[in-house]
């Protein structure tokens, strides 16, 4: 809805009205309890809508201009109130100068090797982009291709995406700006260090592909948006062309699209040979996928399609000549390697070469003559070795609990890189030496705390249903269990992501100041394969609440924590986890932290890329789906008159991902329905989308807000240096 001129300027008197007295009220006796006096009024309209003969109000809906005055001046009142709170309490400055400490050491990303050359990204510890830099032997001396953090002032352009020519000469590098999701593509001449004419606009959702002669790439775009839908509307049609180096963009070829098909997305794929163009096809989030391909030696082929049943995910690997190597879910759950001749393409014919087992593949390559392969084992990072056709040669030995990234390269290659991370330690990159499957420490970080201090264990428990659950718990060695641990319990459940150890600072902190954090592997994701994922979709998704409400339960019952010390927090999808359990057990937390989260489950599919997300939550046009999409949707089902958590949702002003809209929402009826003192705030970021590329300083901030006002509503007193 758009407010006409005049009832926005109602609004915003409305709002302007409450502004003088906004923290009035906002520090009673009790410092963490803040007076319903101080929250901001917000006005409401009369919209009904009727889903399937169920009529459901929505008096916020206003909210969802986010462009308009009335809006502008509702985030600019509710951000006085929540910085108003957050600089009263004690302990925020330390928290963030502590944290900022903690982050400040050099990082490392995985080094891959094109055209002759080696290139990597580094932090040298606050920069609030990392930068690309060049070498010309693997440990010479590098120097700096490309630095983000000179493209602006306040470090809000991030690198979204590389792409290097297999002659070594070209970078091609995606730019997005703000946190937006949209990128503009560019080409650098490596040896000179700078940028070519070359210009690309309006890529969502895709990387470059070189073609093997280094004539030009391919990628994905859609159709320029609308004035002033860039950051809303809905993105359909996506369509994959090629770029030839030089050529303005209006001249790019168009490889394929399908205008009978408005929700299939497309990725182009040059083969290292440059035979072929692989052409995958997906629709929406679904992790099916369709497989096309089309022969570069011939002018003006059509597409061929090989997989277009849409019965399972297909990742290409790689080809030997006409034959595919493909990972596949297709009658394996967890992953299995398969050939495909072209030529004789039946499914009769199709040859297994690594067979599913009881650990999740997460990823393979073919690199050195070998695949190298990365499993999941109880969400616990496992990789091995096979020759071409499927033997098992060697397990890669890997420190401990942890997350492995990176093992790519080419078939030419005689090394791999990965990286190895956990919960208190930085990701070590390390090389692997190929054929002999050795690997060898590459680069450690010196960090500025001592990761050997913290451990991390592994847990089981049972759901509501009785399904089991792992669950990752760390914390400062020598916590001991007394009932009254400050506890962080942080989930995700969906579109088949793992949910690994991941270091962070925020929650090293978080252990550094006496908490226990812990991660509990809910249905929805993909640590157990796609039987594990669709057990947290659609009709199922209750299940996913289910499970993150037992992880909570269990942390009680065995003795770590009870309600008034237990914090919940997730992101994106994890948001919606942290807005449905706080709505339907909020006696069980006493804060919560839902970040972007999708919080109106009838209207997601309204903005953006949200349709997409129907493979995971269903369609509120569907009847069906409709009663499960309201049953927990967490703007709907808020209660007059219900204590709820300690609040605080954080989003931004330019996510074009999870449209700010479903935050605003549920603030303002979270803050309408909510009874007793505790907080109930939100905090919206400027500048900012939904988390990829923000600068490393507007992460410390909100990280530091998020833990001091955990910290202060579970009643910690940390010490802090």
């Amino acid at each position: 809805m758009r407010t006409t001129t005049q009832k926005a300027r109602r609004l915003q008197l409305a709002l302007a009205a409450v502004a003088a007295g906004a923290l009035a009220g906002c520090v009673s006796l009790n410092p963490r309890a803040v007076s319903r006096t101080a929250y901001p009024t917000t006005p409401k309209t009369n919209v009904v809508d009727n889903y399937h003969g169920t009529m459901v109000v929505d008096p916020y809906r206003w909210l969802e201009d986010v462009d308009s005055p009335a809006v502008k001046a509702w985030v600019e009142e509710q951000n006085r109130l929540t910085f108003g709170y957050l600089s009263r309490i004690p302990y925020r400055d330390k928290i963030r100068k502590r944290l900022e400490a903690l982050w400040n050491f050099e990082k490392y990303g995985v080094p891959w090797k094109e055209g002759g050359r080696y290139f990597f990204f580094k932090n040298d510890g606050l920069q609030n982009q990392s930068v690309l830099y060049v070498a010309e032997k693997l440990n010479g001396p590098a120097r700096v291709l490309l630095d983000p953090n000179k493209l602006s002032p306040d470090g809000t352009v991030a690198v979204s995406g590389v792409a290097v020519s297999p002659n070594g000469k070209y970078l091609a590098y995606g730019l997005a700006e703000a946190g937006s999701d949209w990128q503009q593509w560019r080409v650098r001449d490596i040896d000179a260090g700078k940028d070519l004419p070359d210009r690309i606009r309006w890529v969502k959702f895709s990387g470059a592909s070189w073609a093997a002669d280094s004539s030009g790439f391919y990628y994905s775009r859609f159709d320029e948006p609308k004035k002033g839908e860039e950051l809303t509307g809905a993105n359909y049609f996506q369509k994959l062309c090629f770029h030839r180096l030089g050529a303005p963009q209006a001249e790019d070829a168009l490889v394929y699209h399908r205008p009978d098909k408005k929700e299939w997305g497309f990725s182009g794929e040059a083969t290292d040979d440059g035979r072929y163009l692989i052409i995958t096809i997906t629709q929406g989030t679904d992790p099916r996928t369709r497989v096309y391909y089309k022969d570069l030696n011939k002018p003006d082929a059509p597409a061929v399609k090989l997989l277009d049943a849409f019965d399972a995910a297909y990742e290409f690997i790689d080809n030997d000549g006409p034959i595919f190597w493909f990972r596949t879910d297709l009658e394996a759950p967890r992953g299995r390697v398969i050939a495909i001749d072209t030529r004789r393409p039946e499914r009769s014919r199709w040859r297994e070469l690594i067979a599913q087992t009881d650990a999740t593949i997460q990823s393979v390559d073919a690199v050195g003559k070998r695949f190298l392969v990365n499993y999941l084992r109880d969400a616990r990072a496992e990789a091995r070795i096979f020759d071409l056709s499927g033997k098992p040669l060697a397990e890669i030995q890997l420190p401990g609990i942890g997350s492995v990234s990176g093992l790519r390269g080419k078939r030419a290659d005689k090394e791999s890189f990965f990286s190895f991370t956990g919960f208190a330690a930085p990701p070590t990159i390390y090389r692997l030496e190929l054929p002999s499957g050795r690997a060898e420490v590459f680069r450690r970080p010196q960090t500025p705390f001592r990761p050997e201090d913290y451990q991390t264990v592994q847990v089981f428990y049972q759901s509501k249903d009785g399904t089991r659950i792992p669950m990752f718990l760390s914390y400062r060695k020598g916590l001991r269990k007394n009932g009254d641990i400050p506890t962080l319990l942080y989930g995700y459940g969906g579109f088949d992501i793992s949910i690994t150890p991941r270091f962070s600072p925020a929650n090293l902190l978080w252990m550094e100041m006496g908490g226990l954090y812990a991660v509990p592997n809910i249905r929805g994701g993909g640590e157990y394969g796609e039987q594990w994922h669709l057990a947290g979709t659609k009709l199922n998704k209750q299940n996913v609440f289910d499970d993150f409400i037992a992880a909570a339960e269990w942390l009680i019952r065995a003795g770590y924590t009870r309600p008034e010390r237990l914090a919940i927090a997730g992101g994106s999808n994890g948001g919606l986890l942290v807005g449905a359990c706080m709505t339907q057990r909020p006696d069980l937390f006493a804060a919560a932290l839902p970040a972007v989260g999708v919080m109106d489950m009838l209207r997601f599919n309204k903005f953006t890329i949200g349709w997409a997300w129907e493979s995971d939550y269903g369609s509120p046009e569907n009847p069906e789906e409709f009663k499960a999409l309201y049953a927990y949707s967490p703007y709907h089902n808020l209660r007059p008159g219900v204590e709820y958590p300690a609040t605080l949702i954080t989003t931004a002003d330019h996510d074009d991902r999870v449209v700010p809209a479903h935050s605003f929402k549920f603030a303002a009826r979270l803050q309408e329905y909510h009874r007793g003192a505790r907080p109930v705030l939100i905090r919206i970021e400027t500048r900012a989308g939904h988390g990829a590329g923000k600068p490393t300083q507007k992460r410390i901030e909100e990280a530091a807000d998020r833990l001091a006002f955990a910290a202060f509503n579970l009643g910690m007193k940390p010490r802090l240096p």
